[in-house]
């Protein structure tokens, strides 16, 4: 799906639903401490169609396959690295079959690499970007309807993202950034600083997704909103996390109380909506219920 017929699918609905998280459900549903969401594509697919399913049962437009740490580095860092190819082609392949009969899109997600980019780090620009050319054009070649560049927190480490992509595929493409330190990201940031390094490039949408609180999340919505006349994706965590006694990470907010933010989201700007950490299929029906 290129742009154009990106661009086709979104104007045809005043809001987008997007699913929810990936790697709290697993764990949720028993992925096991210290395994990737990868791990499971290729030894519990059934597991990860399964989540798919319930995000679309509860009113998902787009669903993320769960590629998130699916680079070379990253894969190399969770012991996986020979099965780069299988983890991206199969996950964008069970993401397909769950959205199989229905409307849905499926988004080829990639995360950071784990590495920074020099000066700050010791891996080259050429090979950030051939990394996100790789992952992106398996994902491309199994499927994929567009591309979600997520959770950035780097100016540079995004640019090579969005040019690896380039390099490979005119497909619809999202690129969407972590302000994990507020309204800033780690890297000094803001939702304006995105916006204009960006704004070059032919993305179909730009987008915050993680973060920090709720409140902060939308304080960045509103601050892109002003500044960007693209569609903006919008998928912040469920609260803030809090470790139970079993060391488990549990956010804040219950669904109906995500809802009942959700419902503001559509008249602060955002076009495409979901949730991240923490997010349930629970939770996106409740978001999807207040938006619609």
């Amino acid at each position: 799906m290129n742009k154009e017929e990106l661009k086709a699918f979104f104007d045809q609905n005043q809001t987008i639903i997007a699913d929810g998280a990936t790697g709290t459900n697993l764990i949720a549903r028993g992925l096991p401490p210290g395994t990737t969401a990868e791990h499971w594509v290729l030894e519990k697919p059934d597991e990860i169609l399964k989540l798919h399913s319930d995000f679309i049962k509860n009113g998902a437009h787009i669903i993320l396959t769960s590629t998130f740490g699916g680079s070379k580095i990253r894969l190399a860092h969770a012991g996986i690295e020979g099965d780069f190819e299988k983890v991206n082609s199969s996950g964008a392949k069970i993401a397909k079959n769950a959205a199989k009969g229905t409307n849905t899109l499926v988004a080829g997600s990639m995360g950071p690499l784990g590495e920074m980019i020099k000066p700050l780090g010791t891996l080259a620009y050429d090979e950030a970007l051939q990394l996100y050319a790789d992952q992106s054009r398996i994902l491309v070649d199994a499927g994929a309807d567009l591309i979600v560049i997520e959770t950035q927190f780097d100016i540079n480490e995004a640019k090579a993202a969005i040019e690896g992509v380039r390099s490979v595929s005119k497909i619809g493409l999202v690129c969407s950034f972590s302000f994990d330190r507020g309204v800033k990201t780690m890297m000094g940031v803001s939702p304006t600083k995105f916006a204009d390094g960006v704004k070059e490039y032919d993305l179909s949408a730009v987008g915050i997704n993680c973060g920090k609180s709720i409140l902060d999340n939308q304080q960045c919505l509103e601050e892109l909103f002003s500044i960007t006349d693209l569609p903006i994706w919008f998928k912040p965590n469920a609260g803030l996390p809090e470790v139970n006694e079993s060391g488990t990470a549990v956010y804040s907010l219950s669904p109906q109380e995500m809802g009942d933010f959700a419902r503001n989201w559509p008249s602060m700007g955002a076009k495409i909506i979901g949730g991240c950490c923490g997010t349930s299929p629970a939770h996106l029906k409740e978001i999807a219920r207040a938006v619609e």
